[in-house]
């Protein structure tokens, strides 16, 4: 099977110039100071919006830049581990919540909202999104549905900043003044970034 040809074409394009460089200056290990958790959305990538190098960003990236309530027991816990990893061994000095327009997770969530499923994993992670949906939805009766759709991108960004208080390691390194916790929205139509607060 042979990979699609941008994707050669773009490794054949790093090889020759000098990414290949700023990698092995990486090779001893990492020590970024900022973690992002941001979107799975193709269209919105930290390293692009932000100008970055290999090795400036950790990321975690998933459907809805949701990050989800302390919790233990079984289960997957992909965000959950990164961020302890971030905060524990990498000592992070900030995290951001990186939200955008025209979300799909979001749309799923208020799809689900209406009370139509919308798949096997993704209703039940955008489910972690309901009280806020049904906040939004509570304090917004008369908004056109592109309105809720941005009005719930914005409160998911400050849902997960919350949410991610609720790690103690977290609360504790923002209590001591060792870390930020930052939220923001990427408008892709203008491609403009704005800090939620």
């Amino acid at each position: 099977m042979k990979p699609p040809e941008f994707l050669i074409d773009g490794y054949g394009r790093f090889r020759a110039g000098d990414g290949p460089t700023k990698i092995k200056t990486l090779a001893g290990g990492q020590a970024p100071s900022v973690m992002v958790i941001g979107c799975s959305d193709s269209r919105v990538h930290p390293a692009t919006i932000f100008d970055a190098d290999p090795g400036d960003l950790f990321m975690v990236r998933n459907v809805a830049n949701i990050v989800p309530p302390f919790e233990l027991g079984d289960g997957y816990h992909g965000t959950s581990s990164a961020l302890e990893f971030a905060v524990k061994t990498l000592k992070i000095k900030h995290i951001l919540v990186l939200g955008h327009s025209s979300c799909g997770g979001v749309a799923a969530s208020l799809a689900q909202g209406a009370d139509h499923p919308v798949g096997d994993f993704i209703g039940p992670w955008v489910e972690l999104m309901s009280p806020t949906r049904d906040a939004v939805f509570a304090a917004h009766k008369d908004a056109s549905p592109d309105q809720l759709q941005t009005h719930l991108e914005r409160a998911n960004v400050r849902q997960s900043l919350e949410n991610l208080e609720t790690f103690p390691f977290i609360h504790d390194a923002v209590a001591a003044g060792t870390l930020t916790l930052l939220g923001a929205w990427f408008d892709i139509e203008i491609a403009e970034l704005e800090w939620v607060e």
